[in-house]
């Protein structure tokens, strides 16, 4: 076998390279942001359940929500969100009780779309403080209301992603209501309690262990 043919075995026994894939900066910067949280506030007032929602820098109603913190779990992460924004003192549960995705649009020519998944965590509200952040208005709905709001102004889709989160946090604040005057035993659940900015989580035990913080 002459150099060559030796040269040739050499490069024959190499594993093939994997085709590069080139992606832009821009795009990686997009997708760190690409998971956010929601808090879905509610309370129980006279006329049934109802909403907070806050305004967005657009003039649009939404829930508050943010991206996800290092080092913090979603829950806290949505817990600081709802304070930080609306004020919120009350509690919130730590597993997600929905999720749904929101399509943001490349900022420049030739830039992908990015899908934003939003966890939503259900926030029961004790009461609310002057909210850290300016124009955000917090502002109390009845669910056919906040549904209407929710949807002004978005793409139809997106706007029935966002009711459809409000009809599953009535079903869900139902049953919660149902449960415990039906006195049913209740499995333990995490949640946040939101206090001037402070998040510690709690197992719930007991009616008596839900007490809300003042």
């Amino acid at each position: 076998m002459n150099l060559g043919d030796s040269r040739f075995g050499i490069e024959a026994r190499r594993p093939p390279k994997p085709p590069s894939t080139f992606v832009r900066l821009e795009h990686l910067r997009q997708l760190r942001g690409s998971e956010q949280v929601a808090a879905i506030c509610y309370r129980l007032g006279k006329h049934g359940i109802e909403f907070l929602l806050v305004r967005t820098r657009g003039g649009r109603w939404t829930f508050p929500k943010g991206s996800v913190e290092s080092g913090l779990t979603h829950a806290q992460a949505a817990a600081l969100e709802a304070f930080e924004e609306a004020g919120v003192h009350g509690r919130i549960e730590e597993a997600p009780f929905a999720r749904y995705v929101r399509v943001k649009s490349g900022n420049r020519r030739h830039a992908r779309d990015v899908e934003i998944v939003i966890n939503a965590h259900l926030c029961e509200v004790s009461r609310l403080a002057r909210p850290e952040e300016d124009n955000r208005e917090p502002t109390w709905f009845s669910a056919d209301k906040a549904r209407k709001r929710l949807k002004q102004d978005r793409a139809t889709d997106y706007g029935d992603d966002l009711a459809q989160i409000v009809d599953r946090a009535v079903a869900r604040v139902q049953r919660l209501y149902r449960a415990e005057h039906n006195r049913r035993p209740r499995r333990q659940a995490e949640i946040i309690e939101i206090d001037n900015a402070r998040v510690t989580t709690v197992v719930l035990k007991s009616r008596k262990a839900r007490r809300t913080l003042s």
